[in-house]
């Protein structure tokens, strides 16, 4: 019979698609490791991610409304949550390596700075021009987790994660899955927060695209979603009917006009990037102030270097009292 996992093996290799990447045929990890009769490879992945600290942070981390004291917004851990959900629907119905999908999607924005997309542009503007989430994703699991000796994690998993956005794509179908997943989940998760939050109401997104995907936020996810699988079944390659990639492009301009760039949503970037520039130079000039884990990079990498990663690990909230407590004067109580 075989252990537990060879039994997971044998089922991939009898139950999957031709097009699905065997979790057998993994390059496998940079450092030598015990093999577990439990689990495979990816799933060990996925449970490695899970309780890491990065993921755990993500839940005070920015999606679109920064630091929200509403119960309902999302942050960047429930939008992780919605990805990975939406991708293994995908997966499964493609007959695709779900263990693999999940490990990539549950990891893919551990490496998210505070305040979201501000906080990357601050980090341009301080450290580097090619810093990314992305980028800094694969840096958390393979550098800084782990006090930092990384996850070692497989080189499938950590490909996804790299690639999940832009113009670069993922080597396997799983991690294509991913990029399309994470799309369809913060443009319809950041159209509902935005009606909730009042910035912008269902009946002003164009009626065409409102006809072509659906009114509300359940029918425009299936439809999406829907047309993935549809246009990717029994295909070596990852897609969307053309009608719909269509339109889903078009909703995600809008997102772009109405909420991302101009709303009421981005009044405090600026302030935000501005906190996040004020603690990196502080940090660069005070390296000593910083946790023992990023100070024992500083010799082999630099301040700047350490300092980016130290910040963007940071949640929001963190970030703020950290700031509070550097540059804000405390009350005197007698």
């Amino acid at each position: 019979m075989g252990t537990i996992c060879d039994q997971f093996l044998e089922r991939e290799k009898n139950t999957l698609s031709s097009h699905a990447f065997l979790t057998e045929n993994t390059r496998g990890r940079d450092y030598p490791y015990v093999p577990c009769d439990m689990r495979t490879e990816f799933q060990r992945d996925r449970d490695r991610i899970i309780h890491s600290q990065s993921f755990r942070r993500l839940m005070n981390k920015t999606q679109v409304f920064l630091a929200p004291t509403g119960d309902h917004y999302r942050t960047r851990l429930t939008h992780t949550l919605e990805v990975t959900q939406i991708a293994r629907i995908i997966a499964r119905a493609l007959l695709l390596n779900e263990d693999l999908t999940e490990a990539i999607a549950l990891g893919h924005d551990l490496g998210h700075t505070p305040f979201g997309h501000a906080g990357e542009e601050a980090m341009r503007e301080c450290y580097s021009k090619d810093f990314a989430h992305y980028k800094q994703s694969l840096r958390v699991v393979e550098k800084l987790e782990n006090d930092g000796k990384g996850l070692n994690l497989t080189w499938e998993v950590r490909d996804g994660i790299v690639n999940h956005t832009g113009s670069c794509m993922a080597a396997t179908l799983e991690g294509v899955i991913v990029k399309f997943a994470d799309r369809i989940a913060y443009i319809n998760h950041d159209i509902d927060d935005a009606c909730r939050a009042g910035i912008l109401h269902a009946e002003e997104i164009p009626q065409e695209l409102r006809d072509t995907l659906g009114e509300t936020h359940s029918r425009r996810i299936n439809t999406m979603v829907t047309s993935v699988i549809r246009a990717s079944t029994d295909s070596p390659e990852i897609r969307m009917s053309p009608g719909i990639g269509e339109a889903t492009d078009r909703l995600r301009s809008f997102l772009f006009e109405t909420v991302y760039t101009h709303s009421a949503a981005k009044a405090e970037d600026g302030k935000a990037k501005q906190l996040l520039g004020q603690l990196f130079a502080h940090f660069v000039q005070h390296p000593e102030e910083m946790p023992a884990l990023y100070r024992g990079n500083i010799e082999n990498e630099g301040a700047e270097r350490c300092v980016c990663d130290f910040i963007s690990g940071m949640t929001d909230r963190y970030a703020i009292e950290t700031y509070k407590n550097l540059f804000i004067p405390r009350v005197w109580n007698t």
